[in-house]
């Protein structure tokens, strides 16, 4: 067996235990609530030692918020792939639909989910410091779409953080309609509202 195979076993081993310790983590939360769980509780719930637990997370946020870890170079990914003859305001919000397959997927522990981000403001922090690490990938991603060298324009800058707040304030009224309202539409009117 080569090296690499071995590595992308351990990688795929180390992943679905992640996952598993994720849903623990979450599971717990939600029941008890997130500032009431300490870290030998979730260690406890999953069976494994704190150190075990701490070595897939550093921090109960983190165990909550491995859902959205790839969400930013999957935007930025989705929004490369673009055709290059939509603008980019049309190209980041069709970009973000890969953001939404796992509400639509999943509604009802997307739903709760995000009620758990939003009612917690540790988080609530957390996940808006891991959005501010994905505008700089978005903001390249535009620039490459326009072939500029300047991922740093301002104006890639502003498009990448506004369609991420449009993001937040869908998510905001669909979590506050206990996901009656559609998500999809939700985003094209945040959208629209700056277009």
């Amino acid at each position: 067996m080569s090296g690499t195979a071995r590595t992308n076993t351990r990688d795929i081993a180390r992943a679905a235990v992640r996952a598993e310790l994720a849903q623990v983590a979450f599971e717990l939360f939600r029941r008890e609530g997130f500032d009431k769980v300490t870290l030998d509780d979730l260690a406890a719930a999953a069976g494994v030692s704190r150190s075990t637990f701490l070595r897939y997370f550093g921090t109960k946020e983190d165990a909550v918020l491995l859902a959205f870890d790839a969400h930013g170079r999957q935007v930025a990914d989705a929004l490369r792939a673009r055709p290059a003859t939509e603008d980019d305001w049309t190209a980041l919000r069709r970009a973000l639909d890969t953001v939404l397959e796992r509400y639509r997927e999943d509604p009802v522990s997307s739903l709760a989910m995000t009620r758990l981000v939003l009612d917690t403001p540790a988080l609530c922090a957390r996940q808006l410091e891991k959005q501010l690490g994905w505008r700089p990938a978005l903001a390249r991603a535009l620039a490459e779409r326009d072939g500029s060298s300047d991922a740093t324009a301002l104006v890639h800058s502003v498009r990448a953080a506004a369609a991420l707040d449009c993001l937040n304030v869908a998510l905001d009224h669909w979590t506050a309609a206990e996901g009656r309202l559609d998500l999809t539409d939700l985003l094209d009117e945040a959208f629209g509202a700056l277009g």
